[in-house]
Order: structure tokens, then C-alpha cells, then sequence
């Protein structure tokens, strides 16, 4: 008689882990490759790759910066469609540069991570996931970005409705919406897309609005096959358009540096609102009380328009609750309903999302308690008493203004530099120091003074107490500057009295065991 045994999990021990198999995440482990550092691996919480471009699939859903901008500078793509590339494109886009890189390999899929914890006698990340993986790793790379977790609204009776249900993140394409009765909560960056495609299919459209947003006409020319053809023989031609292209979003961030600027933008566009809807009450509705960049502005031709149509109607009562067949508004009219729309964005504050996280740097820190007034770090890169950890788009990376991927890149080039600097010195790890991350966050408090940021909105820029957080308040090639290389000056390097047993990866449970034992083990 024989006794079955549980399979003990196995236990992976890299150079460099990486957190999420988006934009950012795949940079970082093509960076790696080109610097011939081969001893990594991405942990991704999902099935496939593409991260915000795999999971928001809705109908209209599409980049809101150029084609040529959101994507990678060492890997160019000569024939996007348009100027404004639509959300299969880019996620095609993904999955060739994987494809091309032969990352799929290096990528452990459903594994999304639980706990990471810094084992001071090692010098080394004990990182685990929910797939019940363990990974031992020198650096490991946080890169799942500000936009994985849909928001979900806390609103009274909404468990309770019997219609559909569905968040813009998780769309059902399998539910048909021809001729439903219809609620879209919500009127950011994602609604201003599905609700244009949306509206001549249904029976009847009720857009819930709590707030306007500033929309800018969106450019929506094609490119031509000639374009195409230049881009792809002629290849500068391409770094030329990219360029002039960088310039152009850069160039919008002095209406937002000077709020005078963006007033004048704001009588621009409230002529514009007037002349894409027709009923003055409600381009007084659809018409933004506050400054023009404030929050982040969106860009549709196709959204101001939608609310002519006379199955589509905007509503500005405020939601009291739900019932089983409907929406209840505070003037106590009931609108009955077959689907419910959740266009509420995502959990951006780390502190919210990776509340249940376990995050343990050196000394027992954990974020959940250093991030308890609001989330920093050192140009969203590194945070004190966290050594040998690094973040993409963190604190105060964030724009309102140009391609985030710009961002990612310079951010990725620093992890680099700082991964070779720990090699460089001989030492276990680097740890940023907590007077510098200081400096850096007093900086950024006072760039956003006097901007746009700081004009008296509430936007997901900010924290619950109105902190902003999120924003990066210069020029991106500010950034890129500063972020070009290390000063050494701002961080100590720590060297480990005992060192890890090194093995290769995919190393058996039972001598994982004893590695670890003889490691100290997680702490």
C-alpha cells in the first residue's frame, strides 16, 4: 500500500524576477536580454501577455496617444493602421515583439504574486504566488502597472440586480445588446469610446455622468500605403514622424504648467461642445467646471454627438440605489434596465490594491505602513528600505500629457544601471536612501504648485486626501534626463554575511527545501 504525497512546490532561483507581462515588463526583459543578462524570468497573473491592451477589449477601445509614440523606440513598427491605433493592434503589436524577443520561455503564466519578502541574511527576494511558485531572486522588478484592477462602485443594491452586469475591463462579447435597455456608469477614458459604439445598437442608453470631461477632437486620418512603405524603406523617415510627434504631446504640457493658457483652451473647447450638441442644456451638463487638464483630457469625435441620438440620455442625479430590475436616482425616479455598464476605471492607489500584498523590506518595513499617508519613491523607480526592488510607472511617473512607454524606457535603462552598479561594487544589494527619496518628493510637491494638478479637482492622480501621487509635474525629457545614469551618492550598497546556494532553475522541491534552510528561509 502505497501513500500519496502532495507534489511540494518548486522553488526558482533568478537574478531578476520580474512582476507582470505588459508594456512595461516585456521592456524590462528585452532591456535585460540586449545587456546579456539571461537569468530572468516574468511572472504574469494572467494567461497571456498585453496586460491594459489584453484585458480592455470593448467595443471602440483604442490608444488615446499616437500609434508611433506608444511603442517601443528599439522595436519600431512601420505599418500601424492609424494615427490612433485601435486595441487589437496594439496588443498584436505585443504579442509579435514576444514573439520576435522569444520571451515565452522566460514567462510563468497564472501566477499572480502574493508576497514578496527581502531576506536580509541573503541578499535575496523570497517572492510566492498564487499558483503556489517560489521564486528566489536578486532584483525583482514590480511592473504591473497602475491599471490591472477594475473599480467597482460601492453603491447600494448593486449585488442585488437581477440584469447584467458587466465592468469595461470584462467585457461580454457573448451578451447581445441589441435593443436593451441600457445604464453606462461613469464617463472617463473608457466610456467616451464603448458609449458612441454602443448607442445605435441598444434599445435605450442612460449614461450616468458624476462629472464632464474636457474632450478634444481626436485625429483619426489612416495611414497610407504609401506612408507605410516609406516608413519601412526609408527608416529615419519614421524617427522623423516619431520625433515630431513627441514634440507635439510635449508642447501640451505648458497649458498645464500655466493654468492662464489652459483657460484660453477651455473657450475653445466649450465652442466646440456647443457646436457637437444640440441641446444647449446639455452642453451646459456636458461642459467641465473645472481647469481644462485638471483631470485627464480625453479625445473622441465621436462622443459629444452620441448624446443627439434619442435613445441615449445623460443623466446627472446622483445614483441612490439599485434595485433588483433598475437604478434608483436621489429624486427618486427609477429607471428599469437589462445591463449595467461599470465604465469606473481602475484601482490606481498601490496602497488600495495591494492591501492584502504582502510587501516586507528590510527591518519588517512594509509599504502597507511606510505608504500610509501616500505612496513614494525615488522617481517612481526605487523605495527606501526596499533594496535591490524596482518599480515602472511608480509614484510621480505618471502623465497627463505623452507616452508613457517614453517613461518605461528611461526607467527600464536605470534598473539596468543599477543592477550593473551592485555588480560593479561587489555588493548584494542597493538601497535607495530615505533622505533622497525626501528630497525627490519635495520636489515634486513643489513643481505642482501653481499647475493645472493642483487647481482644486479630484482625479485618480490623487489619493482619498487629495494627494497627488501620480503625476510626473515636468518634461519627459526631464526625466529622461535625470534618470540617465546613478548617482551613487543617493543610495547605500549593502553586502550579506551569508550568501545564497545557487542552482538552476527548476531546481526539485526536496533540494529547494534544504537551499532554503540553509538560506534562513523567507522571513
Amino acid at each position: 500500500m502505497t501513500t500519496a504525497h502532495a507534489a511540494a512546490p518548486v522553488v526558482y532561483q533568478v537574478e531578476v524576477a520580474i512582476a507582470g507581462a505588459g508594456f512595461g515588463g516585456l521592456a524590462m526583459a528585452i532591456q535585460l536580454q540586449k545587456h546579456g543578462m539571461n537569468d530572468f524570468l516574468i511572472l504574469e497573473k494572467a494567461g497571456e501577455v498585453g496586460g491594459a491592451w489584453r484585458d480592455n477589449h470593448y467595443p471602440g477601445a483604442a490608444c488615446d496617444v499616437q500609434s508611433h509614440m506608444y511603442s517601443y523606440s528599439f522595436e519600431k513598427k512601420s505599418d500601424w493602421t492609424k494615427r490612433y491605433a485601435p486595441w487589437h493592434e496594439i496588443q498584436q503589436y505585443i504579442l509579435d515583439t514576444v514573439k520576435k524577443h522569444n520571451l515565452r520561455p522566460k514567462i510563468h503564466f497564472n501566477q499572480e504574486v502574493v508576497s514578496a519578502v527581502f531576506n536580509e541574511g541573503t541578499g535575496r527576494w523570497v517572492i510566492k504566488t498564487a499558483g503556489g511558485e517560489t521564486i528566489m531572486a536578486r532584483h525583482w522588478v514590480l511592473a504591473s502597472g497602475p491599471l490591472h484592477v477594475p473599480a467597482f462602485p460601492d453603491i447600494q443594491g448593486l449585488d442585488t440586480f437581477q440584469g447584467k452586469v458587466m465592468h469595461s475591463a470584462q467585457w461580454d462579447h457573448g451578451y447581445d445588446l441589441k435593443g436593451k435597455r441600457v445604464a453606462s456608469l461613469g464617463t472617463g477614458g473608457s466610456a467616451i469610446q464603448y458609449v458612441p459604439e454602443i448607442a445605435p445598437k441598444v434599445g435605450q442608453l442612460h449614461v450616468f455622468q458624476r462629472t464632464p470631461a474636457w474632450v478634444i477632437p481626436r485625429d483619426e486620418r489612416s495611414y497610407s500605403g504609401l506612408r507605410k512603405a516609406m516608413f519601412k524603406a526609408l527608416p529615419f523617415t519614421q524617427t522623423l514622424h516619431r520625433w515630431r510627434c513627441y514634440w507635439t504631446n510635449e508642447s501640451r504640457l505648458w497649458p498645464i504648467l500655466n493654468p492662464w493658457m489652459a483657460r484660453i483652451g477651455e473657450g475653445l473647447l466649450k465652442k466646440f461642445i456647443a457646436y457637437q450638441v444640440k441641446d444647449p442644456a446639455l452642453v451646459k451638463k456636458l461642459t467641465p467646471d473645472y481647469t481644462l487638464g485638471c483631470k485627464r483630457i480625453l479625445i473622441s469625435n465621436k462622443w459629444y454627438p452620441a448624446f443627439n441620438r434619442p435613445n441615449v440620455e445623460l443623466v446627472t442625479d446622483a445614483i441612490s440605489h439599485f434595485t433588483e430590475t433598475g437604478i434608483v436616482t436621489k429624486d427618486g425616479r427609477e429607471r428599469k434596465l437589462d445591463c449595467v455598464i461599470l465604465g469606473t476605471g481602475f484601482v490606481v492607489d498601490p496602497r488600495i490594491y495591494m492591501k492584502s500584498f504582502e510587501l516586507r523590506g528590510l527591518n519588517g518595513h512594509t509599504v502597507q505602513e511606510d505608504w500610509k499617508v501616500s505612496p513614494t519613491s525615488y522617481y517612481g523607480i526605487t523605495t527606501a528600505n526596499y533594496p535591490n526592488m524596482y518599480q515602472l510607472v511608480g509614484p510621480h511617473t505618471g502623465l497627463g500629457h505623452n507616452s508613457i512607454i517614453f517613461m518605461i524606457e528611461a526607467q527600464v535603462n536605470y534598473i539596468i544601471e543599477c543592477i550593473k552598479l551592485v555588480k560593479r561594487k561587489n555588493a548584494d544589494w542597493i538601497d535607495v536612501k530615505p533622505q533622497a527619496m525626501q528630497r525627490f518628493l519635495g520636489e515634486m510637491t513643489q513643481s505642482l504648485k501653481g499647475t493645472v494638478w493642483s487647481s482644486g479637482c479630484k482625479s485618480w492622480y490623487q489619493t482619498a486626501d487629495g494627494i497627488n501621487f501620480a503625476i510626473w509635474p515636468k518634461s519627459t525629457w526631464r526625466y529622461w534626463l535625470e534618470t540617465r545614469s546613478v548617482k551613487e551618492a543617493d543610495y547605500v550598497f549593502g553586502k550579506c554575511k551569508a550568501h545564497a546556494v545557487t542552482g538552476a532553475i527548476g531546481t526539485p522541491a526536496g533540494l529547494a527545501g534544504q537551499a532554503m534552510a540553509r538560506m534562513g528561509g523567507p522571513r
